[in-house]
């Protein structure tokens, strides 16, 4: 189904229970003209922002509803925004659908999660390990986990606004690919997941869950990297959403500190030579460079199972929000998160070097940050050296300038910062 026919069936089912009146604007080109009716519900930004790349020709909608004229769909999202704040009978509606929310894939639950033949059991690269694929472990688990405690569980579309498939990609002269998942469920909006294989030379796993913008709390982000199974980074964290971390982070942070104390090898801190730590990053952040690989299994598999597990009690045990301004509040504090991300992502060079500089910028803005507006000069595509200083330092907030360094070498692979 085409999203504006999914918009359209969304708006239908969803205004039978709001009596909210027809819009206008559209017209049809079958001879038997009928009207179609649009709830107050608000467009996601990535849809938004799809409809408006468009070219702005005059269509019109047909009885499939294959077309629609670009200015009456426009117009529709501002009336379907106003509606948002308007009340109904004299109580403010709540809409059934937050923003945010991707079109639902056709596939199962069972033919999503073993799509491109996941999960791998061999690499695609060179390995002299008898666990050439390090992290699969992580993924397993994490998408039983998700299979078993989330609800109403489904696959999201994998592709970018320009139709390119991002869900998987090879470099077969450079022995590398990379796969990627994405689901949602009732508790989160969306749920990503990226495994990035190389033989030994690299191997990652990442992994961002968004929860439903009901829901004021900290983004869960996950990113294991291995370089030549010799040096490791890992970062775990429940990445606060507002600009002081007194508003949230504080809040539950003290649930995290009892895991943390557990594992005193990822209890290192970010360099602020490529980060700025206090945007988006907790205090109880799980941080670690090392480069004995038991640690891996022995902190670092049940420590990210504790996070994952403790973020999903953390959300269920929160009231869902009710006023849609305090939904959309949200909402555009992880539209601030993906921007920044985007920007600030160590992992364009390596995209681009491997699968292409096209294929590197739809996959971090449509994908990876789906709510981040592209920016006219493109990404950052200098990869910076593992563990490098870099050549240029820059102000709070802003951009540094990286070391060129291997592409397969990087300070982070960043899928989620």
């Amino acid at each position: 189904m085409k999203p504006q026919q999914q918009l359209i069936l969304a708006s239908a089912v969803a205004l039978s229970a709001t009596q909210i009146p027809y819009a206008e604007g559209f017209s049809t080109t079958s001879s038997s003209s009928h009207l179609v009716e649009y709830p107050s519900l608000s467009m996601s930004a990535s849809c938004a922002r799809c409809y408006r790349s468009r070219p702005a020709t005059r269509l019109s909608m047909g009885r499939d509803y294959d077309s629609i004229d670009a200015q009456a769909l426009s117009e529709l999202e501002g009336r379907i925004s106003s509606l948002l704040n308007s009340p109904i009978n004299g109580v403010n509606f709540v809409p059934r659908i937050s923003p945010g929310r991707s079109p639902i894939s056709p596939m199962s639950m069972a033919e999503a999660s073993s799509f491109h033949d996941m999960p791998w059991t061999t690499t695609i690269g060179r390995s002299d390990e008898e666990d050439p694929l390090l992290y699969m472990p992580f993924w397993e688990w994490q998408l039983q986990f998700m299979q078993e405690s989330l609800s109403n569980l489904h696959p999201i579309e994998c592709s970018t606004l320009n139709d390119i498939d991002v869900s998987f990609n090879e470099n077969k002269d450079k022995r590398a690919r990379i796969v990627n998942h994405c689901y949602a469920s009732d508790e989160y909006r969306k749920i990503r997941m990226t495994y990035y294989d190389a033989g030994d030379s690299v191997q990652v796993f990442n992994s961002v869950w968004y929860p439903d913008a009901k829901y004021n709390l900290p983004v869960l982000g996950i990113d294991l990297l291995s370089f030549n199974r010799k040096r490791y980074l890992a970062i775990v964290d429940f990445q606060p959403l507002h600009e002081s971390e007194q508003d949230h982070a504080t809040t539950y942070e003290h649930i995290l500190k009892p895991i943390k104390d557990k594992y005193d090898n990822l209890k290192g801190r970010m360099s602020s030579k490529f980060y700025d730590e206090t945007q988006f990053f907790s205090k109880e952040m799980l941080f670690a460079r090392f480069e004995d690989g038991k640690i891996v299994y022995d902190d670092l598999f049940p420590a990210f199972k504790s996070y994952v597990q403790t973020h999903l009690d953390l959300l269920k045990a929160t009231p869902p929000a009710s006023n849609p301004e305090d939904i959309q509040f949200v909402f555009e504090r992880q539209r601030a998160y993906d921007t920044y991300s985007a920007d600030r992502d160590p992992a364009a060079g390596l995209f681009a070097a491997m699968f292409g500089k096209e294929w590197a910028e739809d996959f971090i803005y449509d994908f990876l940050f789906s709510l981040s507006e592209r920016k006219e000069e493109g990404l950052n595509l200098t990869p910076p050296m593992f563990g490098g200083p870099p050549s240029g330092t820059a102000a709070k907030g802003g951009s540094p300038t990286r070391t060129m360094g291997n592409a397969n070498e990087k300070e982070s692979v960043g899928l989620n910062k």
